[in-house]
């Protein structure tokens, strides 16, 4: 009996002392669950990971990988705590998704203080590889600087000379007003106003008056999610494009098109980095998703898949799951998936190729989820910020 239990102490002991390398590869998906952003990212961002596990073939340098979820309900406090007890006590290894820029802000922080890999997806303030980049932190699928090179640039070029925005008040908000608002001016228009609305608004009236007021040729939506959608319903009731403005949803993806339907998104103007029918390689990612969850993945869905897969494939080619190989494989792998093709830079920011889109009118879509007419490609060099022109600091 003494020997026994010796042994399964000294057991527990070695257990416990092991290595955190020895305790298999983990990923940690920290979201909007349950709120305002639950359809744009979501279960469907957690199953899009799930995808990306089981394609790279279920583990890694002979170790399992293991998928870990959880809901930090857009509060930066709340996901600092889950995600701390994640890095110290759970063992996981990289935190990807992080819907909301404050959030994602929060918890770039705290990896770089415990040196583990974040990889952003669905957060879009482009601070995150600017002023505030860090040597483990990595921004995918797009930033506020593409959205407002984007449609912004587009629609200023288009005609579109004047703009008074909608802007969601907190750092995703503030940052795509600022980036669009550079782009707007550096293409000769001029900015007339703006106003900041809470997040997860139920009544926009009040707002949508002022941008009406302002008499701007469009009213950009500095928002997403939830807060777009029902910014766009209440517009359609205040009259507001049937008077002669245009509506520019900023951040948009499939999910809130979806949404919204084609009746009430029609000729709505956007920017994404990722779109099921443009190839056959996103046509492949599309179709397979679809058959998991009923539905089509928007550029957030398919940018946790990819930065789920170019991290496990960091790892095997680092041959180790050290952050600081990790991380610096990241940046020297070419990312070529069904994605997107990119490659990263110094500052963490990966660099594809962004699309400017019109929603179809609903005599124009031929299929289930044929949402999009593909108006511009915008190259990834002109989308993004470069390296030296992000204030990165550790751009040399």
């Amino acid at each position: 009996m003494k020997s026994a239990l010796w042994a399964a102490v000294a057991t527990s002991a070695l257990l416990l002392a092991a290595p955190a390398s020895a305790q298999g590869v983990k990923i940690g998906i920290l979201n909007d669950q349950s709120g305002v952003y639950a359809d744009y990212g979501g279960k469907w961002s957690v199953e899009a990971a799930r995808m990306a596990i089981e394609d790279f073939g279920g583990e890694v340098l002979g170790q399992k990988i293991e998928l870990v979820t959880a809901d930090h309900q857009n509060k930066p406090d709340l996901a600092s705590s889950i995600a701390r007890r994640w890095y110290d006590v759970e063992n996981v290894d990289m935190i990807t998704e992080l819907t909301t820029s404050s959030v994602a802000l929060a918890i770039h922080e705290l990896s770089k203080e415990k040196k583990k890999i974040d990889i952003v997806v669905g957060a879009a303030t482009s601070r995150l590889t600017g002023d505030a980049c860090q040597p483990y932190g990595f921004h995918w699928a797009y930033d506020t600087r593409a959205l407002g090179v984007g449609t912004g640039g587009a629609l200023t070029k288009a005609g579109g000379d004047t703009w008074f925005f909608l802007t969601a008040d907190y750092a995703f908000g503030y940052a795509l007003e600022k980036d669009t608002s550079e782009i707007v001016t550096a293409n000769g228009g001029k900015v007339l106003g703006s106003v900041r609305v809470p997040l997860n608004s139920s009544d926009f009236s009040s707002f949508l008056l002022q941008a009406q007021s302002s008499k701007a040729k469009i009213v950009g939506l500095a928002n997403a999610g939830l807060d777009t959608t029902n910014s766009i319903k209440q517009a359609s009731e205040f009259g507001i494009v049937a008077s002669g403005q245009k509506l520019a949803g900023l951040l948009m993806t499939l999910a809130e098109v979806n949404g919204l339907g084609l009746q009430a998104a029609q000729g709505l103007v956007l920017t994404e980095g990722y779109y099921w029918d443009l190839n056959d390689k996103t046509r492949n990612l599309g179709e397979r998703f679809f058959k998991r969850t009923g539905r089509m993945p928007s550029m957030i869905h398919a940018g946790t898949y990819s930065a789920t897969l170019s991290y496990l494939k960091a790892v095997k080619a680092a041959g180790t799951k050290d952050p600081d190989a990790v991380a610096k494989k990241l940046k020297e792998l070419p990312v070529d998936d069904d994605f997107a093709k990119g490659k990263v830079l110094e500052n963490g920011r990966m660099v594809h190729d962004m699309y400017l889109f019109e929603v179809k009118k609903p005599s124009e879509s031929k299929k289930p989820w044929d949402y999009y007419k593909l108006l511009a490609t915008v190259p990834g060099d002109k989308a993004f910020f470069t390296a030296k022109e992000s204030g990165c600091p550790l751009t040399k």
